[in-house]
């Protein structure tokens, strides 16, 4: 038998740290430290195995700066959510109408939610499976949420991917989409770059350049599914391989690469949109778009799809119920005032969607005014309206549209890679602690490169279809469950008032009825009730000819959503069967218990958080209206704090 060794010594504030790695069989290795005091005497430490040496890589791992926690959160929520999704979403149930419920539930859903991923995620310094110890019954939940965001990301590549064939088309002379090239035009076909059409006899028949250009020419999208999905474009395909090289560079290194990236994803789209909606508010007929956009249609309002649509864009547009927020916060120190990154994260992603929403809607007014058509029949609703609508405004650009073209799909794909990089982490850090072995590199490497292969289904003739198919199933509808089951294993099983000690302990000041009422009754309750309503009223997908989808796809549609969903009980089972002594009632309970893995992983922390437990502390639904002085450094009574309280690891 062979013996291979590593011997190393670290001197350390007065210690010396000695570890010895023995390598000599190939199953299992461990870590054997001593720590040589000054004064000689020899103190050991506990061996580590490979998953203990996998968990303390990530404890040894913390964004450079808070400011890089703050942009990527940003990068991830403020992403094709906002200025891809939302704009479409909004279009299909009425401007105003939707506007609506999506502000209401942005306030009393999407903002309470946001703030509880990050306070789950920051208190244990866990991902999004590990977390579940404080409930361990849930801890499908995790899986679930990591399968989701993996749905998400497959599809979010592609969407970044036309966004690149768009940016190299740019660079032509003549802007591609701005004229009826005989090569794809039919003859239904109008020149998007004629600054007034209403002078011409356009029926409702018309279609637009940009249109055809993106239907036609780039997706290549067939009307309905009789034919099967088709042949992947092999244009597509490579910039989809682009796409999927870029996101590996990003995660690579995990949250020290993908945090340098975020000063640019996060701060560049502004630019550019707001470029874009000062050209489109210039245009004629944009007034009437704005005012489509804000009005609402009461009789919409009240509508379940409507609420159905303002919940979902909102779990898609914050990023909540994924994953990625828990995986983010993780990586903070324990006493950092999250509070106040997820304010200004939720305003930042409230206001990037009504920018873009009324840029998209100042150039559908004007869409509807040189075309002479209706505003909420000017274009063809669907996950292409934002590449259509933008590239349409950019033809009416009198300087330089090349250029804005450029800066525009830059700017998408920035927004891609923010998101992207923020889903795909977290199936990475699962897998990754599933396979504690494997370098990280090889890992991320195998996740991007079967998520490439998954999504050469989507750059196919009908690929488009199956894009919303997996939109509807993989991706709303799976996170209504898990939200609900997250908000109840949190509030109604570890308890609000113990959850609301915690809060107090790691940041220093209570929490008020807004938050508290939002939590434990309000979210599970609107969810439930807007989710039943929406399935009453469920119809199956259809395709551009009206057709419903065939039974076999939306078969597969609902084996996506049961797979996911079946995560939450099927590792409830696992979690009771691995339970120790005691009869299957006895099981059943603990498996519902907090394990002594919860808490912080910091001991000296975790020690007084558990000191901080054992007294009888009764808190107020008031909120403390001195938080901001303390909201550093818990306020704990006759528990002192040490100096290593103000780093979770």
């Amino acid at each position: 038998m062979s013996l291979s060794s590593a011997f190393s010594v670290k001197s350390e504030k007065g210690h010396v740290n000695a570890a010895f790695d023995d390598n000599s069989n190939g199953d299992s290795k461990e870590i054997c430290k001593l720590d040589v005091k000054e004064n000689g005497s020899v103190a050991s430490s506990k061996s580590l195995t490979h998953s203990e040496r996998a968990s303390q890589s990530h404890d040894q791992q913390n964004w450079d700066s808070p400011i890089e926690f703050l942009l990527s959160c940003i990068s991830m929520s403020v992403g094709l959510g906002n200025i891809w999704r939302f704009p479409y979403v909004a279009y299909e149930n009425g401007g105003g109408a939707f506007l609506i419920p999506y502000l209401i539930v942005l306030a009393f859903i999407g903002r309470p939610l946001y703030f509880l991923e990050m306070i789950l995620g920051q208190f244990s310094s866990s991902g999004c499976v590990k977390v579940w110890s404080v409930v361990p019954f849930f801890k499908g939940i995790g899986y679930a949420q990591a399968f989701a965001s993996w749905c998400v990301v497959t599809y979010y590549c592609v969407l970044m991917a036309l966004a690149f064939f768009y940016l190299f088309a740019s660079f032509q002379a003549v802007l591609p989409w701005t004229e009826c090239d005989p090569e794809w035009a039919t003859e239904k076909c109008y020149s998007s770059s004629m600054a007034n059409l209403s002078m011409f006899n356009l029926t409702s028949e018309n279609v637009s350049s940009a249109e055809e250009y993106f239907y036609i020419y780039v997706l290549k999208k067939s009307p309905d599914m009789d034919s099967g999905l088709g042949v992947p474009d092999w244009r597509l395909t490579l910039c989809l391989l682009l796409c999927w090289i870029l996101v590996f560079a990003t995660l690579v290194k995990g949250i020290s690469s993908s945090g340098k990236v975020a000063y640019f994803t996060a701060l560049f789209p502004y630019v550019v949109l707001i470029t874009l909606l000062i050209r489109g508010a210039t245009l004629p007929g944009a007034g009437d778009g704005m005012l489509y956009f804000i009005t609402p249609v009461w009789e919409k309002v009240l509508t379940p799809e409507v609420w159905y649509a303002a919940v979902t864009q909102c779990f898609f547009s914050l990023s909540v119920g994924f994953g990625p927020i828990v995986f983010f916060a993780s990586y903070n120190p324990f006493r950092h005032p999250i509070y106040r990154d997820s304010t200004i994260i939720s305003f930042a992603d409230t206001g990037t969607s009504v920018l873009a929403g009324v840029t998209i809607f100042a150039i559908l007014g004007n869409l509807s005014y040189t075309s002479g058509k209706p505003i909420d029949e000017v274009v063809k609703s669907g996950t292409g309206l934002a590449f259509v609508s933008y590239p349409e405004a950019i033809s009416k650009f009198d300087f330089a549209p090349q250029f804005f073209s450029v800066l525009f799909f830059l700017m998408l794909i920035t927004l891609a890679v923010g998101s992207a990089a923020g889903l795909a982490g977290c199936p990475i850090s699962l897998m990754c602690d599933i396979l504690p072995h494997v370098p990280r590199w090889i890992v991320t490497a195998a996740v991007c490169a079967v998520s490439f292969l998954i999504g050469l289904v989507y750059v196919t003739p009908a690929g488009q279809y199956i894009l919303d198919l997996v939109d509807y199933f993989g991706g709303g509808f799976v996170i209504y469950f898990v939200v609900v089951a997250t908000v109840a294993a949190i509030f109604w099983i570890y308890g609000l008032e113990q959850f609301a000690k915690d809060i107090r302990f790691m940041l220093g000041f209570g929490l008020g009825i807004y938050w508290k009422f939002t939590w434990s009754i309000f979210i599970a309750v609107a969810l439930v009730v807007i989710f039943v309503y929406a399935m009453i009223v469920f119809e199956p997908l259809k395709t551009d000819n009206g057709e419903y989808y065939p039974p076999s796809v939306m078969a597969a549609g609902w084996t996506i959503a049961t797979f996911a969903i079946l995560q939450i009980p099927g590792w409830g089972a696992y979690v009771v069967y691995k339970q120790k002594d005691g009869t299957f009632a006895e099981r059943f309970k603990k498996s519902f218990r907090s394990s002594n893995k919860w808490g912080p992983k910091n001991p000296k922390i975790k020690e007084e958080w558990q000191a901080y437990n054992a007294q009888t502390v009764r808190f107020s639904w008031i909120p403390n209206p001195k938080w901001i002085s303390r909201r550093t450094r818990a306020q704990v009574p006759d528990v002192e704090l040490s100096p290593d309280s103000q780093s979770n690891r």
